[in-house]
Protein backbone atom coordinates (compact mmCIF):
# COMPACT_ATOMS: atom_id res chain seq x y z
CA UNK A 1 0.00 0.00 0.00
CA UNK A 2 0.89 3.70 -0.44
CA UNK A 3 0.17 6.81 0.95
CA UNK A 4 -2.47 8.69 -0.46
CA UNK A 5 -1.23 12.19 -2.12
CA UNK A 6 -0.48 15.16 -0.19
CA UNK A 7 1.34 18.20 -0.65
CA UNK A 8 4.51 18.39 0.84
CA UNK A 9 6.38 21.66 2.51
CA UNK A 10 9.82 22.30 4.25
CA UNK A 11 9.76 25.86 6.00
CA UNK A 12 13.41 27.63 6.46
CA UNK A 13 12.63 28.96 10.02
CA UNK A 14 10.46 28.45 12.83
CA UNK A 15 8.37 31.82 12.48
CA UNK A 16 7.25 30.58 9.19
CA UNK A 17 6.67 26.87 10.10
CA UNK A 18 4.47 28.26 12.59
CA UNK A 19 2.61 30.85 10.35
CA UNK A 20 2.13 27.80 8.04
CA UNK A 21 0.37 25.63 11.03
CA UNK A 22 -1.61 28.57 12.14
CA UNK A 23 -3.30 28.94 8.45
CA UNK A 24 -3.33 25.67 7.56
CA UNK A 25 -6.55 25.23 5.84
CA UNK A 26 -6.71 20.76 6.28
CA UNK A 27 -5.46 18.69 7.91
CA UNK A 28 -1.45 18.95 8.40
CA UNK A 29 1.32 16.45 9.75
CA UNK A 30 4.93 17.35 10.76
CA UNK A 31 7.79 15.31 9.53
CA UNK A 32 11.27 14.90 11.15
CA UNK A 33 13.15 11.60 11.10
CA UNK A 34 9.49 10.12 10.02
CA UNK A 35 10.48 6.57 11.46
CA UNK A 36 6.68 6.90 13.09
CA UNK A 37 4.69 8.41 10.65
CA UNK A 38 6.23 7.27 7.54
CA UNK A 39 4.97 4.25 7.98
CA UNK A 40 1.04 5.27 9.17
CA UNK A 41 1.68 7.12 6.28
CA UNK A 42 1.79 3.92 3.84
CA UNK A 43 -0.60 2.14 5.85
CA UNK A 44 -3.17 5.01 5.17
CA UNK A 45 -3.73 5.44 9.16
CA UNK A 46 -3.57 8.86 8.70
CA UNK A 47 -4.33 10.79 5.38
CA UNK A 48 -2.86 14.75 5.60
CA UNK A 49 -3.50 17.27 2.84
CA UNK A 50 -0.56 18.19 3.96
CA UNK A 51 3.21 17.55 5.32
CA UNK A 52 5.21 19.63 6.71
CA UNK A 53 8.88 19.03 7.13
CA UNK A 54 10.77 20.14 9.96
CA UNK A 55 14.18 19.31 9.45
CA UNK A 56 14.77 22.65 7.65
CA UNK A 57 14.65 24.42 10.93
CA UNK A 58 18.02 25.10 12.87
CA UNK A 59 16.17 25.98 15.83
CA UNK A 60 15.43 22.44 16.28
CA UNK A 61 18.56 20.76 16.01
CA UNK A 62 19.96 22.98 18.76
CA UNK A 63 21.07 21.93 21.91
CA UNK A 64 22.19 24.29 24.94
CA UNK A 65 22.22 24.30 28.56
CA UNK A 66 20.13 26.91 30.68
CA UNK A 67 21.50 27.32 33.66
CA UNK A 68 21.81 22.99 34.69
CA UNK A 69 18.77 22.18 32.68
CA UNK A 70 19.63 20.67 29.26
CA UNK A 71 17.08 22.23 26.43
CA UNK A 72 17.53 19.60 23.49
CA UNK A 73 15.61 20.93 20.17
CA UNK A 74 13.35 18.90 18.70
CA UNK A 75 15.08 17.48 15.69
CA UNK A 76 17.83 16.32 17.93
CA UNK A 77 18.50 12.79 17.17
CA UNK A 78 18.34 9.57 18.78
CA UNK A 79 22.06 9.36 17.72
CA UNK A 80 23.16 12.70 18.98
CA UNK A 81 22.16 11.58 22.28
CA UNK A 82 23.64 8.06 21.99
CA UNK A 83 27.05 9.57 20.58
CA UNK A 84 27.22 12.41 22.75
CA UNK A 85 27.23 14.90 20.25
CA UNK A 86 24.91 17.51 22.83
CA UNK A 87 25.44 18.11 26.50
CA UNK A 88 24.82 15.24 29.22
CA UNK A 89 23.15 16.45 32.35
CA UNK A 90 22.18 12.91 33.49
CA UNK A 91 25.32 10.91 33.92
CA UNK A 92 25.24 8.96 31.46
CA UNK A 93 21.58 8.16 31.56
CA UNK A 94 20.01 9.33 28.63
CA UNK A 95 23.17 7.79 26.59
CA UNK A 96 22.48 4.44 27.51
CA UNK A 97 18.50 4.61 26.80
CA UNK A 98 19.13 6.26 23.59
CA UNK A 99 21.79 3.26 22.44
CA UNK A 100 18.89 0.28 23.10
CA UNK A 101 16.72 2.21 20.66
CA UNK A 102 15.52 0.04 18.26
CA UNK A 103 18.42 -0.66 15.33
CA UNK A 104 21.39 1.98 14.93
CA UNK A 105 19.36 3.50 11.49
CA UNK A 106 16.86 4.10 13.53
CA UNK A 107 18.60 6.27 15.92
CA UNK A 108 20.15 7.91 13.15
CA UNK A 109 16.97 9.26 11.54
CA UNK A 110 14.56 9.38 14.85
CA UNK A 111 14.29 12.36 16.74
CA UNK A 112 13.30 13.13 20.46
CA UNK A 113 10.42 15.38 19.66
CA UNK A 114 8.81 12.79 17.27
CA UNK A 115 8.88 9.92 19.84
CA UNK A 116 7.66 11.95 22.37
CA UNK A 117 4.65 14.03 19.84
CA UNK A 118 3.73 10.32 18.85
CA UNK A 119 3.25 9.13 22.45
CA UNK A 120 3.64 5.39 21.84
CA UNK A 121 3.28 3.73 25.75
CA UNK A 122 6.56 1.33 24.83
CA UNK A 123 8.77 4.08 23.66
CA UNK A 124 11.50 4.56 25.67
CA UNK A 125 11.81 8.38 25.61
CA UNK A 126 8.37 9.05 27.20
CA UNK A 127 8.88 6.88 29.87
CA UNK A 128 12.77 7.82 30.52
CA UNK A 129 11.96 11.26 30.53
CA UNK A 130 8.61 11.21 32.88
CA UNK A 131 10.86 10.04 35.04
CA UNK A 132 13.65 12.43 34.63
CA UNK A 133 11.35 15.29 35.37
CA UNK A 134 11.73 16.85 32.07
CA UNK A 135 9.21 19.29 30.46
CA UNK A 136 8.04 19.94 26.69
CA UNK A 137 8.39 23.42 25.48
CA UNK A 138 5.50 23.83 22.75
CA UNK A 139 5.23 26.76 20.52
CA UNK A 140 2.22 28.96 18.13
CA UNK A 141 2.28 31.61 16.27
CA UNK A 142 0.53 33.24 19.34
CA UNK A 143 3.56 32.71 21.96
CA UNK A 144 5.40 29.67 23.71
CA UNK A 145 4.16 27.45 26.67
CA UNK A 146 5.73 25.00 29.03
CA UNK A 147 4.14 21.58 30.52
CA UNK A 148 5.45 19.02 32.40
CA UNK A 149 6.11 15.52 30.24
CA UNK A 150 3.50 14.21 32.10
CA UNK A 151 1.00 15.91 31.54
CA UNK A 152 1.72 16.70 27.96
CA UNK A 153 0.94 12.97 27.57
CA UNK A 154 -2.61 12.31 28.11
CA UNK A 155 -2.76 8.63 26.73
CA UNK A 156 -2.09 6.16 24.48
CA UNK A 157 -0.75 8.27 21.11
CA UNK A 158 -2.56 11.34 22.82
CA UNK A 159 -0.65 14.18 23.96
CA UNK A 160 -2.03 17.62 25.02
CA UNK A 161 -1.23 20.10 21.83
CA UNK A 162 -3.33 22.78 21.14
CA UNK A 163 -4.24 23.46 17.00
CA UNK A 164 -1.36 25.50 15.35
CA UNK A 165 0.83 24.09 17.95
CA UNK A 166 4.06 21.88 18.06
CA UNK A 167 6.47 20.90 20.05
CA UNK A 168 9.83 22.81 19.52
CA UNK A 169 12.14 21.39 22.88
CA UNK A 170 12.45 19.28 25.50
CA UNK A 171 14.24 20.28 29.06
CA UNK A 172 15.95 17.58 31.20
CA UNK A 173 17.25 19.06 34.63
CA UNK A 174 20.57 17.97 36.20
CA UNK A 175 20.80 14.67 38.04
CA UNK A 176 22.62 15.06 41.31
CA UNK A 177 25.71 12.45 40.86
CA UNK A 178 24.30 11.39 44.38
CA UNK A 179 21.12 10.54 42.63
CA UNK A 180 20.54 6.62 41.92
CA UNK A 181 18.95 5.74 38.28
CA UNK A 182 18.00 2.07 37.14
CA UNK A 183 15.93 1.53 33.58
CA UNK A 184 14.96 -1.93 32.25
CA UNK A 185 12.77 -2.82 29.34
CA UNK A 186 11.75 -6.43 28.19
CA UNK A 187 11.00 -6.97 24.56
CA UNK A 188 10.39 -10.18 22.36
CA UNK A 189 13.76 -9.40 20.74
CA UNK A 190 16.25 -6.35 20.50
CA UNK A 191 15.58 -3.97 18.81
CA UNK A 192 11.40 -3.83 18.81
CA UNK A 193 9.18 -1.93 21.25
CA UNK A 194 8.84 -3.08 24.78
CA UNK A 195 6.52 -4.88 26.38
CA UNK A 196 7.46 -3.77 29.82
CA UNK A 197 9.38 -0.91 30.94
CA UNK A 198 10.60 0.06 34.60
CA UNK A 199 12.40 3.58 35.24
CA UNK A 200 13.38 4.46 39.26
CA UNK A 201 14.49 7.67 39.96
CA UNK A 202 16.07 7.57 43.47
CA UNK A 203 17.34 10.22 46.46
CA UNK A 204 18.25 7.80 49.04
CA UNK A 205 19.46 10.73 50.95
CA UNK A 206 16.28 12.51 50.93
CA UNK A 207 14.09 9.84 51.62
CA UNK A 208 12.69 10.33 48.25
CA UNK A 209 11.80 8.24 45.02
CA UNK A 210 10.04 8.74 41.47
CA UNK A 211 9.19 5.68 39.62
CA UNK A 212 7.46 5.36 36.18
CA UNK A 213 6.15 2.17 34.57
CA UNK A 214 5.81 2.08 31.11
CA UNK A 215 4.84 -0.03 28.30
CA UNK A 216 1.12 -0.54 29.33
CA UNK A 217 -2.07 -0.10 27.77
CA UNK A 218 -2.19 4.28 28.80
CA UNK A 219 0.06 6.73 29.47
CA UNK A 220 2.49 5.82 31.55
CA UNK A 221 2.23 5.00 35.68
CA UNK A 222 3.91 7.86 37.22
CA UNK A 223 4.61 7.25 40.98
CA UNK A 224 6.03 10.84 41.94
CA UNK A 225 6.07 9.58 45.45
CA UNK A 226 7.63 5.89 45.52
CA UNK A 227 7.51 5.63 49.10
CA UNK A 228 4.78 3.17 49.11
CA UNK A 229 6.53 1.12 46.98
CA UNK A 230 9.34 1.00 49.52
CA UNK A 231 7.47 -0.10 52.60
CA UNK A 232 6.83 3.91 53.36
CA UNK A 233 10.60 4.42 53.88
CA UNK A 234 13.31 5.26 51.17
CA UNK A 235 16.42 4.66 52.71
CA UNK A 236 20.03 3.25 51.69
CA UNK A 237 18.54 -0.22 51.91
CA UNK A 238 16.04 0.97 49.22
CA UNK A 239 16.57 -1.97 46.34
CA UNK A 240 15.71 -4.64 49.86
CA UNK A 241 12.55 -3.19 50.74
CA UNK A 242 11.05 -2.95 47.42
CA UNK A 243 7.57 -4.11 47.88
CA UNK A 244 6.18 -5.98 44.70
CA UNK A 245 3.02 -6.35 46.36
CA UNK A 246 2.61 -2.49 46.31
CA UNK A 247 3.37 -2.05 42.79
CA UNK A 248 1.34 -5.07 41.60
CA UNK A 249 -1.81 -3.13 43.30
CA UNK A 250 -0.57 0.07 41.90
CA UNK A 251 -1.02 -1.70 38.09
CA UNK A 252 -4.56 -2.76 39.22
CA UNK A 253 -5.40 0.10 40.35
CA UNK A 254 -4.35 1.92 37.48
CA UNK A 255 -6.70 -0.55 35.44
CA UNK A 256 -4.34 -3.97 34.43
CA UNK A 257 -6.34 -6.51 35.44
CA UNK A 258 -4.02 -9.44 34.29
CA UNK A 259 -2.11 -11.24 36.75
CA UNK A 260 0.61 -12.22 34.18
CA UNK A 261 0.61 -8.77 32.71
CA UNK A 262 0.98 -7.20 36.58
CA UNK A 263 3.62 -9.90 36.73
CA UNK A 264 6.01 -9.09 34.04
CA UNK A 265 5.94 -5.11 34.79
CA UNK A 266 6.32 -5.66 38.85
CA UNK A 267 9.49 -8.26 37.72
CA UNK A 268 10.94 -5.36 35.41
CA UNK A 269 10.46 -2.69 37.96
CA UNK A 270 12.39 -4.79 40.78
CA UNK A 271 15.06 -5.20 38.23
CA UNK A 272 15.22 -1.22 37.69
CA UNK A 273 15.24 -0.69 41.18
CA UNK A 274 17.97 -3.53 41.70
CA UNK A 275 20.20 -1.46 38.88
CA UNK A 276 19.53 1.84 40.62
CA UNK A 277 20.95 0.38 43.57
CA UNK A 278 24.52 -0.78 42.00
CA UNK A 279 27.46 1.79 41.97
CA UNK A 280 27.62 2.32 38.28
CA UNK A 281 24.43 1.38 37.02
CA UNK A 282 24.43 0.04 33.27
CA UNK A 283 21.32 0.35 30.53
CA UNK A 284 19.77 -3.05 30.57
CA UNK A 285 17.47 -4.10 27.92
CA UNK A 286 15.80 -7.68 27.99
CA UNK A 287 14.41 -10.28 25.22
CA UNK A 288 12.27 -13.41 25.90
Amino acid sequence: MKAARFAYERPADLASLLDRLAEADGAVKLIAGGQSLGPMLNLRLVEPDRVVDVTGVPELRQASLDGTTLVLGACVTHADIEDGRVPDVTGGAMARVASAIAYRPVRNRGTLGGSLVHADPAADWVTTLIALRAEVELASRSGRRRLALDAFVRGALDVALEPGEMLVAVRIPAVPQDLAWGYVKHCSKIGEFAHAIGAVLIDHQAGHGRVVIGAIERAPLLLADARPLFGGRIGADFAERFDARAADAALREAGMDAAIDRHVHVTVLARAVAQAARPAPVHLTEAA
